[in-house]
C-alpha cells in the first residue's frame, strides 16, 4: 500500500462506496465486489465501506459487518480501507470500530454523532471513547450539515494528539481550514476533503486528498486529479480535470446523496439505482442532470 504523501498513511482519492442493492432491497454482493475491483483497476488510492454514501443509517448491523468483510476480503491489501463506524450512539460506534479492525479494516471513519447534538466536550468524549476501543488509526468526519454539530479547530488540535486519532474527513467546504489545521496541528495530520466540488482548492490549501462520492462513478479522472497536483506538480492539469468533473460535482448533489450517484452508476452497470427508504428514486429532472454531467465528463 502507497501513499501519495510518503509521511502519511492516507491520501489522494479515496471513494466513499455506494452499497448496491437488488431491487428487492436486499445486498448485491456480486456487484459491490465487482466495484471494489473496478475502483482499484481504475486507480482508486483507497477505498472507503459503509460511510453514509454507503447508506449505513438503514443497513442492519449484520449487513454493515458483511460489506466490511467482502471490501477487506475483495481488495487483499492492495490499497487501504477506511471502514465507515459512524453512530449516534457511542457505544455502537466502538462495536462497529471494533468488527471492521478486527476483519483488517486499516482504518475506521467515525462521523460526529447526529441528532444528540453533543457539546464539544460531548465530541471528545466521544471520538475518544472509540479511539481508545481500537488499535487502527481514526478519521473524524465533521460535517455539520448532517449532524449540525461541528468539531471546532481547537477541539481538532486536542484530538489530534491521541495517538490513534490519524486525520479528518472536511465537509465543511471550508478551503481555508487546512492551512488552519496545518498551523494548529502540523503537516501529518491526514486532511481529507468531504467535497468533491472543494477540492482541488482544498488541496491548495494544504489539504491531502478527498473521500468522494463523485469517484465511485469517475475513480480514473478522480485519481488524475491528485496524481497531477501532488506527483506531477500540474497544476493546470489538475485544474482542467477538475474543471471535467465539475458537473459531475455539481449534478450528483442534486437530490440528497447517494441518490443521484446510484442512478449514475446504474447507467453506467456498475450498480443498481436502488435505495432504501427513506431514499426514493430521483425526479426524472435529477436524472437528465445526471445523465448531462457524465457526457460532459466523457463517461458515457
Amino acid at each position: 500500500m502507497t501513499s501519495l504523501y510518503p509521511d502519511l498513511p492516507f491520501s489522494g482519492s479515496y471513494t466513499a462506496l455506494v452499497t448496491p442493492f437488488k431491487e428487492d432491497g436486499a445486498l448485491d454482493e456480486a456487484k459491490f465486489e465487482a466495484l471494489v475491483d473496478w475502483q482499484i483497476e481504475e486507480g482508486t488510492h483507497g477505498l472507503v465501506p459503509v460511510g453514509t454514501t454507503g447508506e449505513s443509517p438503514t443497513l442492519s448491523h449484520e449487513e454493515h459487518d458483511r460489506v466490511v468483510e467482502i471490501c477487506v476480503k475483495v481488495t487483499n491489501g492492495r490499497v487501504p480501507i477506511i471502514a465507515g463506524a459512524g453512530s449516534n450512539s457511542t457505544a455502537e460506534a466502538v462495536r462497529l470500530a471494533q468488527h471492521a479492525e478486527q476483519v483488517g479494516a486499516d482504518a475506521v471513519l467515525v462521523v460526529s454523532p447526529y441528532y444528540n447534538k453533543p457539546t464539544q466536550a460531548g465530541l471528545k468524549a466521544h471520538f475518544t471513547s472509540v479511539a481508545d476501543a481500537i488499535s487502527i488509526p481514526l478519521v473524524i468526519y465533521d460535517i455539520p450539515g448532517r449532524s449540525i454539530v461541528q468539531v471546532s479547530d481547537e477541539l481538532m488540535a486536542e484530538l489530534a494528539k491521541h495517538p490513534n486519532i490519524a486525520g479528518v474527513k472536511d465537509a465543511t467546504a471550508d478551503c481555508g481550514r487546512p492551512t488552519v489545521l496545518r498551523n494548529l496541528i502540523g503537516n501529518d495530520f491526514c486532511q481529507l476533503s468531504g467535497e468533491d466540488a472543494t477540492v482541488l482548492p482544498y488541496l491548495a490549501a494544504g489539504g491531502h486528498g478527498c473521500i468522494s462520492v463523485v469517484s465511485n462513478v469517475a475513480p480514473g479522472l478522480c485519481s488524475q486529479l491528485h496524481h497531477a497536483w501532488v506527483k506531477g506538480n500540474d497544476p493546470a492539469k489538475a485544474l482542467a480535470l477538475h474543471q471535467k468533473l465539475m458537473p459531475l460535482h455539481t449534478a450528483l448533489f442534486c437530490e440528497a446523496s447517494p441518490g443521484p450517484v446510484k442512478y449514475a452508476a446504474s447507467l453506467l452497470g456498475i450498480a443498481g439505482p436502488t435505495t432504501r427508504q427513506p431514499l426514493v428514486e430521483i425526479a426524472e429532472s435529477s436524472k437528465i442532470a445526471v445523465k448531462a454531467a457524465l457526457k460532459a465528463a466523457d463517461l458515457i
